[in-house]
């Protein structure tokens, strides 16, 4: 449902009790008892992919191999269609969070930065700029942390009414990390027929081991830490969305080679708004000597700007 719409609506997922969505996406679970009985349930737990190291985690990409990623013979996402679940007591329409990840996302659409990741192709073609938003929904009942990707996708299963294959999902929550030592995740699964692509994000506000110390554009730091963690998390998604895209030989995708380095202050996107997001990596720019260095020193990170 998109960001506004005051019509109440009434439906029915993967055979679960109703749902009732209410102004600007707001959701109340009419039963949760059988939301973890999704089709997950009579398949192995999807993996979690590559993680969002938080800063005191984060861990140097190895230098005996070449640092380039390779193709692992599946497919990409050519476009995202993007729509956003915030899940937790806490959670209203009014925070600030809200709109500035709708900002993100729809601005994120077509911008370099998206087209840092386009020269990675797989088995349906080649990773495009194009991200569509498709609004949020907002679900009060109490979330849970991220430890396992089936809870995740059970939320994103009950929540989307209707999810598409090119469907990326991000769950926000109001969890606080804790002693976890990552910031956010991406992984895949299915809703009913449907393959889609989600991710999972702790409540960073306040959290120094997830915040990108954004000192020039004016975001709160919550909104900030969020922002550059969602650009990391996309990124991947984009390019290795259901674990047989791009990873090196280490399984690092391209948001885990470029983690926590910045090359500019901030970066433009194509609806003016701006945002401190870490660079993506590009074999191109590696091999051709024209990205900026990693932490290890290797050149291949761009920063889109």
């Amino acid at each position: 449902m998109k960001l506004g719409s005051f019509l109440a609506r009434i439906v029915a997922v993967a055979g679960l009790s109703s749902l009732v969505l209410l102004s600007a996406g707001n959701l109340a679970a009419q039963d949760r008892s059988t939301v973890n009985e999704l089709d997950v349930r009579s398949t192995h737990e999807p993996p979690l992919m590559r993680v969002h190291w938080a800063r005191d985690f984060a861990r140097a990409a190895r230098t005996r191999r070449s640092p380039d990623m390779t193709w692992h013979n599946g497919a990409i996402m050519t476009s995202s269609a993007v729509t956003a679940i915030y899940w937790g007591t806490s959670w209203t329409s009014s925070d600030p969070k809200v709109a500035g990840l709708q900002s993100f996302y729809q601005g994120f659409s077509g911008s370099n930065y998206a087209k840092t990741s386009d020269e990675y192709t797989g088995t349906n073609g080649q990773v495009g700029p194009s991200n569509s938003y498709g609004g949020y929904f907002i679900d009060t009942t109490p979330a849970t942390g991220g430890n396992q990707v089936s809870p995740i996708l059970a939320e994103v299963c009950k929540v989307i009414p209707n999810p598409v294959s090119n469907g990326y999902y991000p769950v926000y929550t109001d969890v606080k990390r804790g002693s976890a030592g990552y910031c956010a995740w991406h992984s895949y699964g299915t809703c009913g027929s449907t393959p889609v692509q989600i991710a999972f994000f702790f409540d960073l506000d306040g959290d120094p081991g997830c915040d990108p110390q954004d000192t020039q554009t004016g975001h709160p730091q919550g909104l900030a830490a969020l922002a550059n963690v969602s650009a990391h998390e996309l990124s991947e998604a984009r390019t290795d969305p259901r674990n047989g895209g791009w990873y090196d030989s280490s399984g690092n995708e391209n948001g885990d080679k470029c983690a926590w380095t910045f090359n500019v202050p901030y970066v433009t996107f194509t609806n003016g708004s701006i945002w401190k997001v870490q660079g993506e990596w590009s074999n191109s720019a590696y091999n051709s000597g024209t990205g900026y260095p990693n932490s290890s020193g290797q050149r291949g990170c761009l920063d889109g700007q």
